[in-house]
């Protein structure tokens, strides 16, 4: 059965952005980078929020910009293409290789599990998880957390009123002290 990841980028006090909805401090260097790059490889389809979908979309013709170095082409080429599934009530419409959820998140959810292909199922955006999370849907939590604390914002980590055990399956400290770890939902 496909896995449902977690994967974003955190500070170190558990947010995704801080109070002013920036979140400038995870711009990645090329090894953290590196690492997005090859996480991503192993996806077979990503669900994400609005906002998320409305953010990535400048990846759909990123290849198109001149400046762009050598892994953020190889990033977009494999981002462009990753079929994705966008949950919106405001968007009527997407674009590039998305299309919008057609039920609700735990039947999509069920349905690509089904299916017989390849690679995890990534949730991207922190309202879409703490949704899956609260139904008990993710499997994984990757997270990178930044040395910065921004005291406020969007969380990382849902806040819903049951514990929940996971068990570290991977550690990584990368050179710029981003520090990456992974947990598997002990079942």
């Amino acid at each position: 059965m496909r896995s449902v990841t977690y994967s974003m980028n955190v500070s170190l006090d558990g947010y995704i952005v801080g109070p002013d909805g920036n979140f400038d401090w995870t711009g990645p260097d090329e090894e953290v980078f590196r690492s997005w790059i090859d996480e991503t490889r192993q996806v077979g389809v990503y669900l994400l929020g609005r906002r998320l979908y409305e953010t990535m979309l400048y990846w759909e013709t990123a290849d198109q910009d001149p400046s762009l170095d050598d892994s953020k082409l190889e990033w977009a080429a494999i981002w462009k293409p990753l079929p994705k599934v966008v949950f919106s009530t405001t968007l009527s419409a997407v674009q590039g290789n998305a299309r919008l959820a057609s039920g609700g998140l735990a039947e999509e959810i069920e349905r690509l599990r089904a299916e017989p292909a390849e690679g995890n199922i990534a949730i991207g955006g922190a309202t879409l998880a703490a949704e899956a999370a609260s139904l008990g849907l993710i499997d994984e939590y990757r997270v990178r957390v930044y040395p910065v604390l921004v005291g406020g914002g969007i969380p990382f980590f849902p806040q819903h009123e049951r514990r929940v055990d996971l068990e570290l399956v991977e550690t990584r400290t990368f050179s710029s002290k981003v520090v990456y770890l992974r947990y598997r939902m002990a079942r």
